[in-house]
């Protein structure tokens, strides 16, 4: 989990003095501060933000100079931030619906970090309903941390794999042949240019390409 330095802090609790405190703006201020029990509703804000801009109505030029310079996030951080929000509101809508910070524990409302490596999983043709629902156990059920919710991803990957092993050898052969392509390629502009060879001889080798490259499609 992302932390803010002290001096980011003070700064953002100077900012605050002069906001209205009904503002949308006053509002994201308050959530960075309390970061780790408030990403969603910062995620959520600053998905407004980037989207409608307003950070140009602050006197900012750009999403990222707001979040660096006011409230001290870079934009790696912010972009997860917002994705992660936008995919709970899409993927996983029952959670929004319950107040984060009434949990027994914060350590057990899961990080935006977590959420994100479950938004990539969503997305992974490798897993099925079976392993995401897993993972999204180990997420909202256990609240795990990024690194091993990550761990827990990779290691059903590697499962699939050897659970799969033709479909593992297949994904192999077709990168060594993509592999071997570009270096074909590199090696016919490298010998055109030099002419070091006849062009019936660049020739054959742009039909071996050619061949190869059917191989893949």
């Amino acid at each position: 989990m992302t932390k803010l330095t002290t001096k980011s802090l003070e700064g953002i609790s100077s900012k605050m003095e002069s906001i209205d405190k009904e503002s949308i703006r006053y509002r994201i201020l308050n959530s960075a501060k309390n970061f780790k029990t408030s990403w969603i509703d910062l995620g959520q804000s600053l998905y407004s933000v980037w989207k409608d801009k307003l950070y140009k109505e602050w006197g900012y030029m750009t999403f990222e100079a707001y979040t660096a310079k006011e409230i001290g996030i870079k934009k790696p951080t912010a972009m997860k931030l917002l994705k992660s929000y936008y995919f709970l509101e899409k993927e996983e809508p029952a959670y929004l619906r319950k107040d984060v910070t009434d949990t027994p524990s914060t350590a057990a409302a899961p990080g935006y970090e977590s959420v994100n490596v479950l938004r990539l999983a969503r997305d992974s043709k490798k897993l099925d309903g079976i392993d995401y629902a897993a993972l999204k156990k180990d997420v909202f059920g256990m609240g795990k941390d990024a690194q091993d919710v990550r761990k827990a991803l990779t290691g059903m990957m590697k499962q699939r794999e050897e659970l799969d092993p033709d479909e593992a050898r297949e994904k192999k052969r077709l990168s060594t042949l993509r592999r071997s392509i570009s270096t074909l390629k590199s090696l016919k502009r490298d010998l055109e240019i030099s002419r070091m060879l006849p062009a019936a001889v660049i020739k054959d080798l742009s039909g071996l390409i050619a061949r190869i490259e059917s191989e893949i499609t």
